[in-house]
């Protein structure tokens, strides 16, 4: 089950719509029903509150507005698999001698 501050992402007719952040998740006045306190994570920001079954907020389907929906939970890259990448980029960078070049030149803006 998704859990505060987890990231999801919303699918609409089976096309992803977003990523969101769950902010909050709390019994609504139903049994067995949850208010779940969403933070889209597009622009502008915003915060919804849906009425979620346990089922739903675990990623089975639902609708709304007649549209079938389903939230499916992001987890994070494996670390170690950064780490590698990381790694390697920086063995590469050591081999290759570069230049560098600054987007701001200084020397224009001196009185």
């Amino acid at each position: 089950m998704a859990r505060i501050n987890d990231i999801v992402l919303i699918y609409r007719e089976e096309k992803p719509l977003c990523f969101a952040r769950i902010e909050d998740i709390f019994p609504a006045n139903k049994k067995n029903w949850y208010n779940v306190k969403l933070l889209i994570l597009d622009l502008p920001l915003k915060t919804v509150t849906w009425i979620l079954k346990e089922e739903y907020i675990m990623g089975e389907e639902f609708t709304m507005d007649g549209d079938a929906m389903r939230l499916e939970l992001i987890k994070s890259p494996d670390n170690n698999k950064i780490r590698n990448i990381d790694d390697n980029v920086g063995k590469q960078n050591k081999k290759h001698k570069g230049k560098i070049i600054y987007l701001y030149d200084e020397t224009k803006n001196k009185e």
